[in-house]
């Protein structure tokens, strides 16, 4: 989609108006040495939505707040449309402006084909060859500098769309893509989807992260699709590396998505939750042997679809993150100035990263039970053709030791995959039961499981016997 050339105006003036944050050396955290294989500072974006944003609306009453806890943050560059002919000079513009700051962009690619199950940020090149050819083409864009790439979010998580034949071709698709990007620079950081702390197990992950070549990559990332603490996604790392070296793939590292993790856990969409908050802020510095990076790879303030249009930039989205939130820490200034060449003419991509597994920490729309008893909560994410729904089971007085939850379908809807639960049925009632990792609930504690479906889910119902 081009830009206006008015559009354009701003995102210079944006360059100015925050440079001043960029050059402070705003938003690279301080404090315990690097332990990852990456280290130095993150790129921010000049031409960001938000940046676009706080240049062209200096007398807002949020501009403050949103222009120093986010736009002056390094985020990550999405790219997400199938433009195989222009593809590898938009990444050739935004590597060579982060090479010429001498800082580390990161670049989320979510192009692969039946992205997100058709769900609500289906998209993606329309076949596997095409595929190939367009992530060729942005893998001559790349350089030869240190990059992060943040490769396909939910394209391992997210599988129950796909027949045995299409989850091998994909797994090799992404296998690779790996080796692709590793083979036009060397230096480039690739990271596979490893879900998140309240989706898949561990183990599974690890045996998802080894069929799609994980051995030829950096690690893999986790978050990006959900709101859970940095402490939980950190310990779910550890347990997957520590699967991996089980199968005898070593020295993997993990990256978090922080960039809206700060808050309460609440509703698992974004856009209608003002309890969430911006977490730690992007650094490579994380202290910790088995993390890389904390990144914002989801972009402040870009809906997810639920209240405004998947990947629009949304002010009052930004404002309730970072309101409330602490300000970035701050350090010398870097030995070089910010880039000052003008942005692409190409607007950053529009498509949000999905939010297809629902978090489990969302409080229940029902009081908790009293006694040795359990309450059920189904939230419903509607979208044309299709539905993800997100349970939460909740122990009374009493802990429990394993539950069945009965939802009440809507007619006509059907369910295609479930998370976290085992399905008995598809239509109509259809009963779930516990896996072995959930079904022991502390008293007034809460677990969660997930089911995707076609048709219409709003109005299901759902019932809790422990």
């Amino acid at each position: 989609m081009a830009i206006l050339s008015s559009r354009r105006r701003s995102a210079a003036i944006g360059v100015a108006a925050v440079a001043g944050l960029a050059a402070a050396g705003v938003g690279f955290a301080v404090g315990g040495a690097s332990a990852g294989t990456v280290s130095g500072s993150l790129y921010r974006d000049p031409s960001s939505a938000v940046v676009r944003w706080v240049a062209a609306n200096p007398g807002d009453s949020r501009a403050a707040v949103i222009r120093d806890r986010i736009a002056s943050q390094p985020q990550a560059r999405w790219y997400a449309n199938f433009n195989p002919s222009t593809i590898q000079s938009e990444v050739s513009s935004f590597i060579g402006a982060a090479n010429a700051a001498q800082q580390i962009p990161v670049l989320s690619v979510y192009e692969i084909t039946n992205r997100d199950c058709g769900g609500a940020s289906a998209g993606g090149a329309p076949d596997l060859n095409q595929y190939q050819t367009w992530v060729s083409n942005f893998a001559r864009g790349l350089g030869n500098q240190t990059a992060l790439i943040i490769l396909e979010t939910d394209s391992l998580a997210l599988q129950t769309c796909l027949s045995t034949g299409e989850l091998n071709a994909r797994n090799q698709a992404l296998t690779t893509a790996t080796q692709t990007i590793k083979s036009a620079n060397p230096n480039a950081k690739v990271y596979l989807d490893g879900g998140h702390s309240t989706w898949n197990s561990a183990n599974d992950t690890a045996n998802r992260l080894r069929a799609a070549g994980v051995q030829y990559a950096d690690g893999f990332f986790t978050n990006v699709s959900n709101f859970n603490p940095t402490s939980s996604e950190a310990n779910f790392g550890r347990a997957v590396i520590s699967a991996l070296n089980g199968m005898g793939i070593s020295g993997k590292r993990q990256v978090i998505d922080t960039s809206r993790n700060g808050g309460a856990a609440g509703d698992w969409c974004a856009d209608d939750n003002t309890d969430r908050r911006i977490g730690q802020y992007p650094t490579t510095n994380t202290g910790d042997a088995n993390i890389d990076a904390y990144l914002w790879v989801k972009p402040p303030g870009e809906a997810d679809g639920c209240r405004y249009t998947a990947g629009s930039f949304q002010p009052d989205l930004a404002f309730s993150l970072a309101n409330g939130a602490p300000n970035p820490p701050t350090t010398a200034p870097p030995t070089t100035n910010p880039p000052t060449t003008n942005p692409p003419t190409t607007a950053p991509p529009t498509t949000a990263p999905p939010t297809t597994a629902p978090p489990t920490t969302a409080p229940p729309t029902t009081p908790p039970p009293a006694g040795n008893g359990c309450s059920a909560a189904v939230a419903i994410n509607q979208w044309n053709g299709g539905f993800t729904a997100s349970v939460n089971v909740t122990a009374g007085s009493a802990a429990i030791n394993g539950w069945t939850v009965t939802v009440a379908l809507p007619g006509g809807a059907a369910i295609t995959g479930t998370w976290n639960a085992q399905a008995s049925g598809t239509s109509g009632t259809v009963r779930f039961t516990n896996v072995g990792y959930n079904g022991q609930v502390g008293a007034g504690q809460t677990t969660n499981f997930g089911f995707q479906g076609t048709g219409t889910g709003q109005g299901a119902t759902a019932t809790c016997a422990a």
